[in-house]
C-alpha cells in the first residue's frame, strides 16, 4: 500500500497551509468570539477554487479526489475549526449530493453557482424531536399540481442563516416507511421559507446554526431532488462522504492542540527546566502524535476507498468516531498541559477544546457512528 501523497497534493497541502497561516489564523479568534461568519474569507477559498475541490469541473469544481478535499479540510480546521467545518460540510455533503443525485438542469442552475462559491448550501434534515432517528422527522411535502407544498420545522441546520441553497428531507408518502422520504432543493427567498432561532453555541461559534421553518412553502416539482422515495438513502450518502470531512476537522483540531502544547511546554519553565523535559507532559504529547498519526491513516484510508469507487461507508464512520474522541480527548489534555493558562478565555487551546466537542456530536455522534460500525461487522 502508497501511503505518500501525490505531488499534486503535497503542494495543495503547502498552499492550504499557508493560506490558513495568512488568512484564517489572524481573525480566527475574533471571528469565534463574535460569533461572525467570515464572508471575505469565503471569497479568499473561492478565488483559490477550494470551495468545489470534489466537484467536477463542468459543474463549476476543481475536479479533485475526496483525499484531496480532506487535506485542505484539515489545514483550515488546523487555523480555525469553524472555517474548516462549513467548508467542509459546503463542498462534502451539499454539494457531493446534488453531484450525484441532482439532474443536468439542478447542478446548472444549484451546483455550479455553489462549487464556485458564490453560492453557500445547507442541509435541513434534523428536527426537535428527529436527531439520530431519522424516522420520526414529521416535516412533510404535498404534491399540488405542478408544485410541492412543505410544512415543518427543521434544527441545528448549519449554515442556515446565510444559506442560499437547502437540501430539504421531508415525507413525500409516511405510509411508505424507509422509501417515503424525498428531497427537495429551495432556494433562499422562497414564499414560506423563513428563517426561525438562531442558535448561540459553547463552540464552533463563526459557524451560524439556526432553525428553518417551512409554512406551506411551494416549490416546483422540478426541485424535486432525484425521485419520490429516495431521499433517506440519498441523506445517508451524504453523512457518508461528510464523515469523511468531520474527520479531516477533527485531525486539524488535534493537530492544532499538539503544535499549542510543543510550543508552550518548550517555553513554560517549572522546577528549573521546560516542562517538556517532565515525564508527565512528555507522554501526554506523546499520545497526543500517536493518535494523530492514527486518525489521519484512518481518515486518508476512508477518502482512498472512496475515491477508488470502493464501499467505504464503515471506514468513514470508524475515522470520525476516533478521530473526533482523540480531538475531545487531546484537547482537554492540551489544556492541562497549558495550566491555569489555558482556562483562560481566549487562549487557543481553550477554543479548540470548545470546538472539538461538537465533532462527536453532528453528521451522527459518536454512539450512532458505534451503531454503523457494528452493523457492518456484524452482517
Amino acid at each position: 500500500m502508497e501511503f505518500k501523497l501525490t505531488e499534486e497534493q503535497e503542494l495543495i497541502r503547502n498552499n492550504a497551509r499557508e493560506f490558513a497561516a495568512k488568512h484564517v489564523e489572524p481573525i480566527a479568534a475574533e471571528i469565534d468570539q463574535n460569533g461572525r461568519h467570515p464572508a471575505e474569507l469565503f471569497t479568499k477559498l473561492a478565488e483559490g477554487g477550494w470551495m468545489g475541490i470534489p466537484i467536477p469541473e463542468q459543474y463549476g469544481g476543481a475536479g479533485g479526489d475526496f483525499m484531496t478535499h480532506a487535506i485542505v479540510v484539515e489545514e483550515i480546521a488546523r487555523a480555525c475549526t469553524s472555517t474548516g467545518f462549513t467548508l467542509s460540510f459546503h463542498a462534502g455533503i451539499i454539494g457531493t449530493i446534488l453531484n450525484l443525485f441532482g439532474n443536468e438542469d439542478q447542478k446548472k442552475k444549484y451546483l455550479i453557482p455553489l462549487a464556485q462559491g458564490q453560492h453557500l448550501g445547507a442541509f435541513t434534515l434534523t428536527e426537535p424531536g428527529a436527531g439520530t432517528d431519522v424516522m420520526a422527522v414529521t416535516t412533510a411535502a404535498v404534491r399540488d399540481g405542478n408544485d410541492y407544498v412543505i410544512n415543518g420545522t427543521k434544527t441545528f441546520v448549519s449554515n442556515g442563516p446565510i444559506a442560499d441553497t437547502y437540501i430539504v428531507f421531508c415525507w413525500t408518502d409516511k405510509s411508505a416507511g424507509k422509501k417515503g422520504m424525498s428531497a427537495f432543493i429551495v432556494p433562499k427567498g422562497t414564499n414560506g421559507l423563513k428563517q426561525g432561532k438562531h442558535f448561540k453555541k459553547m463552540g464552533l461559534r463563526a459557524s451560524q446554526t439556526s432553525e428553518v421553518v417551512f409554512n406551506e412553502c411551494r416549490v416546483p416539482k422540478e426541485n424535486l431532488l432525484g425521485q419520490e422515495g429516495a431521499g433517506l438513502a440519498m441523506a445517508m450518502n451524504g453523512f457518508d462522504h461528510g464523515r469523511i470531512g468531520i474527520a479531516a476537522q477533527a485531525i486539524g483540531v488535534l493537530h492544532a492542540a499538539l503544535d499549542e502544547s510543543i510550543k508552550y511546554s518548550k517555553e513554560r519553565v517549572q522546577f528549573e527546566k521546560p516542562i517538556a523535559r517532565q515525564q508527565a507532559i512528555a507522554w501526554m504529547i506523546a499520545d497526543m502524535a500517536t493518535d494523530l498519526s492514527a486518525a489521519r491513516l484512518l481518515a486518508y484510508h476512508a477518502a482512498w476507498l472512496k475515491d477508488n469507487n470502493q464501499a467505504f461507508g464503515k471506514e468513514a464512520s470508524m475515522a470520525k468516531l476516533f478521530a473526533t474522541e482523540a480531538a475531545m480527548k487531546h484537547t482537554i489534555k492540551a489544556v492541562q498541559i497549558h495550566g491555569g493558562y489555558g482556562y483562560i478565555e481566549g487562549t487557543k487551546v481553550e477554543r479548540l477544546m470548545r470546538d472539538a466537542k461538537i465533532a462527536e456530536v453532528y453528521e451522527g455522534t459518536s454512539e450512532a457512528q458505534r451503531m454503523v460500525i457494528s452493523g457492518h461487522v456484524l452482517r
